[in-house]
């Protein structure tokens, strides 16, 4: 298959389901493919792409507008008031877009050369992974780290594995845990959150981690704020609002695990409660649902199939594991707040792992009550 065909390919599946369909005596009859899950999954991530543009837009134009007011600067650029909609959106797309097209451009000529090389089509899914990874990058990520970060994921979490359904890493983790470990200043510094030359600030979630949650009034965030997504953090991940729409959107459908959603929370909200009964001043529960790519990471990325595990017992076991590590990580090591991503990556290592194990224990239990 020649390069031009695979690529006219790419977008036609991006955009349109594919002609070929199933018929005759099937073993399995059902309206759901691929390409449709790949459509619901978009679907679920409309609220935070919006939101994802919008308050990008609005930390920087919040940002000028208090310099503005301290005397740091003499006036403002154009399309730079906060309270407006449309200057929000517009700022906010200067961010998103161009990191959306670096992205979706460096995974079609990844996506393209090992379809050459095994002389198959490319399979949907190219849309989504692309707007996963976008959202979960800081606003101000060098464009050219973004394009290594996308190229590591989707090479290692899915090519070199056969491409799509044959992959059990999410490219689009990889790409994020790639970026975490290579660039950490660049994902973890606090000059990359709001794009305003010299503005350096904390991510809510560094702060209450280094300096308690009492400090997060003093900068004026708020749990309302932090559940609404009005606060400076990676893209799409700063509201559980959307990311709670999301979430109905996937479990309604089928898309999503329930239990591996339930897991993670009993896991977090356990231990946190648990270390917050010996230390008031622990974070409590309701912040950690908050702060982070918490909430995005265990609606978005934990509930990827080809990343979970696909037994009951396996999920559960896998979920509050990756729940009981998010708040380990994030309450004995300040110095890397942000470490949902690489426990994810670690629970998805491990969910083919746990689920072996959980399937011998069931044929072993098989094998005893037949003896």
């Amino acid at each position: 298959m020649k390069l031009l065909d695979v690529l006219s390919e790419a977008v036609g599946k991006s955009l349109y389901s594919p002609a070929d369909v199933t018929t005759g005596s099937t073993h399995v009859r059902d309206s759901i493919n691929h390409k449709r899950v790949m459509s619901i999954i978009m679907l679920a991530l409309l609220p935070c792409i919006l939101m994802a543009i919008w308050n990008s837009g609005f930390q920087a134009n919040l940002t000028l507008n208090q310099m503005l007011a301290a005397g740091q600067i003499d006036a403002l650029p154009a399309l730079s008031d906060s309270t407006s909609l449309s200057a929000n959106m517009l700022k906010g797309l200067w961010n998103f877009l161009p990191m959306l097209i670096v992205v979706m451009l460096v995974q079609a000529v990844w996506v393209a050369i090992f379809a050459a090389m095994r002389k198959k089509s490319i399979g949907s899914g190219f849309l989504v992974t692309s707007v996963l990874i976008v959202l979960l990058m800081p606003p101000t990520a060098p464009l050219w780290q973004v394009a290594l970060a996308a190229s590591f994921g989707v090479v290692i979490g899915r090519e070199i594995f056969g491409g799509t359904g044959m992959n059990f890493l999410n490219p689009a983790l990889v790409a994020w845990v790639f970026m975490s470990l290579a660039y950490s200043s660049s994902i973890f510094g606090d000059a990359v959150w709001t794009d305003v030359d010299g503005y350096a600030g904390a991510t809510p979630l560094a702060m209450a981690l280094g300096d308690g949650v009492s400090s997060l009034a003093g900068q004026g965030v708020t749990w309302q704020s932090a559940f609404l997504g009005t606060i400076p953090g990676a893209m799409g991940e700063t509201s559980t609002l959307a990311c709670l729409f999301g979430a109905a959107v996937l479990l309604i459908t089928g898309i999503g695990s329930w239990r591996t959603i339930v897991s993670i929370l009993i896991g977090v909200v356990g231990l946190s409660s648990i270390l917050c009964i010996f230390n008031p001043e622990a974070m409590s529960p309701a912040w950690h649902l908050v702060l982070g790519g918490m909430a995005f990471g265990i609606v978005f990325l934990a509930t990827d199939h080809s990343a979970s595990a696909m037994t009951t017992k396996g999920q559960w076991i896998t979920g509050i594991l990756i729940g009981l590590l998010i708040v380990v990580v994030r309450i004995y090591n300040p110095t890397m707040p942000e470490s949902v991503g690489v426990i994810l990556l670690f629970g998805s290592v491990m969910a083919p792992l746990i689920d072996r194990l959980v399937v011998n224990a069931h044929i072993k239990k098989r094998k005893l009550r037949h003896v």
